[in-house]
């Protein structure tokens, strides 16, 4: 019998790393898969059955969570699978951030990420606050870029202090700039 899943039944759920042969074999079977795909017009992967010709087609997104929880596994991490809506309220759209939610209310406010509002209520679309949260973490990237410093680099260790120093005012000035607008 098909056991049937509705949102009712979904439920954010913990996977334990369990039964390491088993899951290594899952990893060999999708890595060996990809790596062969390579070159080739797009690559599918199914699910098979006990059956002979029971099997189904995975989407490409389920194979991609498919793909990370395994290698998460196969590393001895727990994995947490925790189902989301696409339309977030401003306190979801916060801890998903992990900022509180008057830090999210502002970015809101200042145009950083895209809402809606139902009534007085404020809700934020899910794929809004996935590329908001993928362009800050570039912007902090570039800030550490910026900041890195070669001592082999520099002539002596003042200079490589002022270098730091420099980046670091002109970071604190665009982040005034875009906050402050």
């Amino acid at each position: 019998m098909r056991e049937e899943m509705n949102a009712a039944t979904l439920r954010q759920e913990t996977y334990l790393p369990e039964g390491g042969g088993e899951v290594a074999e899952v990893y060999d079977f999708l890595k060996a898969h990809e790596e062969a795909g390579r070159g080739r017009p797009g690559p599918r992967y199914f699910l098979a059955g006990a059956e002979p010709g029971d099997q189904v087609e995975l989407p490409s997104e389920v194979y991609k969570v498919l793909r990370q929880v395994v290698e998460a596994l196969r590393q001895g991490l727990a994995v947490t699978v925790a189902p989301l809506t696409q339309t977030l309220t401003t306190q979801q759209a916060a801890d998903l951030l992990g900022v509180s939610r008057p830090t999210l209310i502002k970015l809101l406010d200042q145009g950083r990420i895209p809402f809606e509002r139902a009534g007085t209520h404020r809700r934020v679309l899910l794929r809004d606050l996935l590329a908001y949260r993928t362009r800050r973490r570039a912007e902090q990237y570039e800030a550490l870029a910026a900041t890195s410093v070669s001592l082999d680099d520099e002539d002596d260790l003042d200079t490589a202090l002022e270098h730091l120093r420099t980046a670091r005012q002109a970071i604190a000035r665009r982040r005034r700039g875009e906050i402050g607008s």
